[in-house]
């Protein structure tokens, strides 16, 4: 899940869906789509998500897909089992 646009590679609408925050609160899911490097290597199904305040994605899912996740204080690196390619990076700051 994400709230910033410029992350995706792309995207369909989503309607009717919305997520809570700990904090009590819901954001709207507005759209679904594809986040990564290329759309060889992405990673499907991600949400943009309104008044969310950071970017999360969910490491199983990502290890389900084929990816092996290697992460450290500040940044994660995802990469395909079968290729070895690089897929995306995560850190504090945004999604690449």
């Amino acid at each position: 899940m994400t709230e910033d646009i410029s992350n995706f590679l792309s995207l369909t609408t989503f309607e009717g869906g919305s997520v809570a925050f700990e904090n009590g609160k819901s954001g709207t899911i507005v759209s679904v789509g594809k986040i990564g490097k290329s759309l060889s290597h992405s990673v499907d199904n991600v949400y943009l998500v309104d008044d969310l305040q950071h970017n999360l994605l969910s490491v199983s899912q990502l290890c389900n897909r084929g990816n092996h996740v290697k992460g450290s204080s500040n940044q994660c690196l995802v990469t395909n089992i079968k290729s070895g390619d690089f897929v995306l990076r995560g850190s504090a700051q945004k999604c690449l």
